[in-house]
């Protein structure tokens, strides 16, 4: 009796510690900042994980997908997988590095204005239900867009052009560049450098403005994809903090935060780090593009814009997707107020098959319901998470429901944007779902 008595109670006092032990090393304070961790750590099976997600990434190499990629998985503030894989390009010189620099693509839009956006509606700056036009004054005298609201706009619901290819607007007939637009040296004039040798005029950006002001808009009010107001956005956030809208965003979010590289322009900041380049561009700089934004849109505002410009590490983007999980609060900071976190994380209009937050992309409707290939992200995500994608190749996407952020990063669109592997092979699910799938093998094997 007595022997039982002392092996069930080593056994009890076993677990008991186990768990202490456990509970010190995964439980952080809410409101905490990243730190790093094992697969070990929550007891998943690593050899498993390893050999699915090298066995994704290797199929998306060896099928042109992209010659090389990068995966973070973050659990309750603990970074528990980081790994690199491939190389920058297909030739196979330069191998990925954890703290490599990618350009974030529309990335860009959920780490950019929208950040300052949130924070002008805590401030009372902005409303989400009044007209667009009560703070972007162009829009008053266009009757189509005279009441467009900003939640219409940020939910992709507003009936606004997808996009305008502003290239066109600076391409002769011959594929040159017109003059009176862009220059191979910068004066007063051209001081917007686009790419090493090309500077654009400086009011280049009015006229943007002015296209995308007399815009067609569908009278259809219904789901359609639109990033014409994310090129608005930065002048909006200037003029409403008097700020430039670059260096507000810098001194708001990315320095607090403590995000080392993140920003616009990376190859004029001088970062030990390497820049995973993107496409070898026939049109528009006829040489490969590294270093400077791929999108040719943002790149005509100088890099600096709200579709597109971003450019950071995996570490980076972790640590502001974890902030965003905590409903705005990071390192003891609250950044954004909680409610509004909630507000732009939530689906506006279900009832019009319309998926999407402000700003934010959901989950399908229904997605739990799905398979893999027809699911967006993976079918094991919350209802409540969020993130979005980028046309070179990125993808963020936190889920608080699970205390999960993944972050899947690559360049995609090298040597050429025709490159469609990456959504053909259904990879960036795929390999979230691997992770939901380790844990719920924790939990049906936990007595």
């Amino acid at each position: 009796m007595n022997k039982l008595f002392f092996i069930l109670f080593g056994l009890l006092s076993g677990i008991l510690a186990s768990q202490e032990r456990a509970t010190k090393t995964l439980l952080l304070p809410v409101g905490s900042s990243l730190q790093a961790s094992s697969l070990a750590a929550y007891e998943l099976d690593s050899t498993f994980v390893y050999r699915k997600v090298d066995s994704i990434v290797t199929t998306g190499i060896k099928n042109n997908a992209f010659p090389g990629a990068q995966v973070l998985i973050a659990k309750e503030g603990n970074i528990i997988f980081h790994e690199a894989y491939g190389f920058h390009t297909y030739d196979s010189i330069q191998n990925v590095a954890l703290n490599d620099i990618y350009d974030l693509a529309s990335v860009t839009k959920i780490l950019g204005p929208l950040p300052a956006i949130m924070k002008l509606v805590d401030e009372e700056k902005l409303d989400l239900d009044v007209p667009f036009s009560t703070y972007w004054k162009p829009w008053r005298s266009q009757k189509d867009k005279a009441t467009i609201t900003l939640r219409e706009i940020l939910t992709h619901q507003a009936g606004l052009e997808p996009y305008i290819v502003f290239l066109s607007k600076t391409l002769k007939n011959n594929g040159r560049f017109k003059k009176r637009f862009i220059r191979s040296k910068p004066n007063n004039r051209f001081s917007n450098e686009a790419f090493e040798g090309i500077y654009v005029k400086n009011r280049f950006n009015r006229k943007m403005y002015r296209i995308i002001n007399r815009s067609e808009v569908s009278a259809e009010k219904k789901y359609k994809y639109s990033g014409l107001t994310f090129l608005i956005f930065p002048e909006l956030i200037t003029q409403i903090t008097g700020v430039p809208y670059a260096e507000y965003m810098e001194k708001e979010f990315y320095k607090p935060l403590g995000m080392k590289t993140f920003g616009f322009l990376p190859s004029t900041k001088k970062f030990p780090n390497k820049i995973v380049p993107t496409e070898v561009d026939t049109i528009y700089r006829h040489t490969l593009t590294q270093g400077w934004v791929h999108d040719e849109n943002a790149s005509l505002l100088g890099g600096i814009s709200g579709n597109a410009g971003l450019f950071g590490t995996a570490d980076d983007l972790a640590i502001i997707m974890q902030m965003f999980m905590q409903n705005g609060l990071y390192a003891g900071k609250q950044y954004i107020a909680k409610n509004t976190i909630k507000e732009f994380t939530k689906v506006q209009y279900p009832d019009n098959d319309n998926r999407r937050g402000l700003g934010f992309d959901k989950p399908y409707l229904k997605n739990n319901t799905f398979k893999i290939a027809d699911a967006y992200p993976a079918p094991e995500v919350g209802a409540s998470s969020f993130g979005h994608s980028g046309f070179t190749g990125t993808f963020l996407w936190a889920d608080p429901e699970h205390q999960m952020v993944y972050i899947f990063l690559s360049n995609r669109v090298y040597p050429t944007r025709e490159n469609r592997n990456i959504y053909e092979l259904n990879i960036r699910s795929s390999i979230q779902q691997i992770f939901y799938q380790a844990f719920d093998n924790v939990k049906e094997h936990k007595p």
